[in-house]
């Protein structure tokens, strides 16, 4: 697998490689995402399934699903957010990154917000 970008956790148990670039930036406002990463939003890039290839310790990585067919991963013993993705969507096969987690520099002109309607009170941006 020719790597591209790698990835990991704050304690370093979970790491990845990304064998193609990365798709679909994009900045969650939904409540489920704040609650997730305890921030105004989470930042996530997307890539095939079968571009992702957890090394390091991957039995440190669990799955919640937050929503029906959505299942969100995180290392259990630092608690990182690192993927979701939704079995029953379009997408099925692929697999969001929270991008924050890349170890590799990553640059993308298109972005974009959605759930702009769910954003918290008090998180103020111009350029929403």
């Amino acid at each position: 697998m020719d790597e591209l970008h790698q990835g990991s956790c704050l304690c370093g148990a979970v790491e990845y490689h990304v064998s193609t670039e990365l798709k679909a930036v994009t900045h969650c406002h939904c409540k489920i995402c704040q609650k997730s990463h305890g921030a105004a939003f989470a930042t996530y890039a997307s890539v095939p399934r079968s571009a992702i290839s957890v090394i390091a310790d991957a039995t440190a990585l669990k799955g919640y699903e937050s929503s029906k067919g959505v299942t969100r991963q995180f290392c259990s013993h630092c608690g990182s957010s690192l993927f979701w993705s939704d079995s029953k969507g379009a997408f099925s096969d692929w697999v969001s990154i929270a991008i924050g987690t890349l170890d590799t520099p990553f640059l993308t002109l298109k972005q974009k917000h959605t759930c702009i309607e769910s954003k918290a009170c008090w998180y103020e941006a111009d350029s929403l």
